[in-house]
């Protein structure tokens, strides 16, 4: 029913833009297929060599490291790199073999430092592909279809979420191996056939400049480009945020609210509906109203939904109510964001700015988790009633409503660049 719904949207561009927002796309469902793969399978895995939980998280959050270092090395590096396969796809080309071969064997690693090490390659070869799939969308997409591309993108990314989540779960029970042989086919076969079916321009020019090089245009786009370092502060937030979230939801509901597994399974079944939902609609709606005017509407409610979690210390089944609406506004920020980066950034830095937006998921991973954890703890002996896990929402909530200010900079930077107005990132 999704994909009939987004189709219709895009029934007013052509067929062959169609086809390819949905070939795009593909990258996107198995970058999401692999790491969520990576997020269920993972832990179980590891526990097997070690009972420390801080271990363990730390070589999950190792994630945040590889999209902290490498992504401002990867993207400006994908803006020189003329070749006859294009400027992006030499890179995914070289990443795609890794990112399977490590997945294949995770699970058939014997001690907890040679998974470790896998799992850092993963996360290595993961870093190379994802800054410059990135930029691939400006380079071949005009700016109309921003908002439509990020919702096809974020419609194949919810159904390898759920796909993922569910099956990974399964499979675990079936063959310990199974979830990870079953992400390394997926990956393989989405990621490849972007690469394949997408068409770059070739070129001839310089290809490698320095790692240096590379990190100092990076820092020097995000001081000198005011607009653009404006939305990597609010990416930052929306990242950290969803990380936070995402490590201490299903702790939240068994531990802080005393349910059972199945309760989070259909909170986590509501969430994934409301974030479909806004990858089928937040496209065009974006496309029709401005990218950042959406986002700032959909972050108040955002925002102040979780504030009104932090209130909950049992659980009711019409919370589902209030859980959908806010998953939908989440959904739809999240779905946005990287259109609206498309448009306010300057041409000539996409695969820059790309790998520095990639770069603030990395610093959201670093600290929303780590906050989120320590906050948890220090309210405990205050909020016994769920074990502390309620300040976890109020948490999640200020830098959703914290990055709203932002947004009315950015809308009316993306109105100045759809009519050629001041050049974007003028000084603060």
């Amino acid at each position: 029913m999704s994909t009939q719904t987004v189709s219709h949207e895009l029934a007013m561009l052509p067929p062959v833009q169609r086809r390819l927002l949905w070939t795009l796309g593909l990258g996107a469902f198995g970058l999401a297929f692999s790491i969520t793969t990576i997020s269920v399978a993972l832990p179980p895995l590891l526990h097997t060599f070690t009972t420390s939980g801080s271990l363990i998280g730390l070589v999950i959050g190792a994630e945040g490291f590889f999209a902290l270092t490498l992504s401002p090395i990867v993207g400006p590096w994908s803006d020189s790199f003329h070749t006859p396969l294009g400027r992006r796809r030499p890179f995914m080309l070289v990443a795609i073999g890794p990112m399977a071969f490590c997945l294949l064997l995770i699970p058939f690693m014997p001690n907890l430092w040679t998974t470790t090490l896998l799992v850092l390659a993963f996360y290595f070869a993961y870093y190379l592909y994802e800054p410059p799939y990135r930029g691939l969308y400006p380079d071949v997409l005009p700016p109309s279809a921003y908002g439509r591309a990020q919702g096809v993108q974020h419609v194949l990314r919810g159904i390898a979420l759920g796909i993922a989540l569910v099956g990974g779960n399964f499979l675990l029970k079936v063959w310990q191996p199974a979830p990870f042989l079953t992400a390394a086919f997926v990956t393989t076969a989405a990621c490849g056939l972007t690469i394949l079916l997408v068409r770059e321009d070739g070129g001839h020019g310089r290809v490698f400049a320095g790692f240096w090089a590379y990190i100092k245009q990076s820092w020097n786009i995000f001081w000198q480009e005011g607009d653009v370092r404006r939305f990597l502060l609010a990416n930052s937030a929306w990242e950290g945020t969803f990380a936070a979230a995402r490590s201490f939801v299903i702790l939240y509901v068994i531990d802080g609210l005393h349910e059972s597994k199945t309760v989070s399974g259909e909170i986590l079944a509501a969430v994934a509906v409301g974030y479909v939902i806004a990858a089928v609609f937040a496209g065009r709606l974006g496309d029709r109203f401005g990218i950042a005017r959406v986002i700032f509407f959909a972050s108040f409610i955002y925002g102040t939904g979780f504030l009104v979690g932090g209130l909950a210390e049992q659980w009711h089944v019409w919370y589902f109510g209030l859980i959908i609406p806010v998953a939908i506004a989440g959904g739809t920020v999240m779905t946005l964001a990287w259109g609206l980066l498309y448009k306010i950034v300057p041409a000539e830095h996409r695969g820059a700015v790309s790998g520095l937006a990639t770069t603030t998921k990395g610093i959201g991973l670093l600290i929303g988790a780590p906050v989120a954890g320590i906050a948890i703890d220090l309210a405990r002996p205050y909020l016994d009633a769920t074990n502390g896990y309620q300040i976890l929402w109020p948490v999640c909530a200020l830098p959703i409503l914290g990055a709203i200010p932002l947004l009315v900079r950015l809308m009316q930077a993306e109105a100045d660049a759809e009519v050629g107005g001041p050049p974007v990132g003028a000084p603060v």
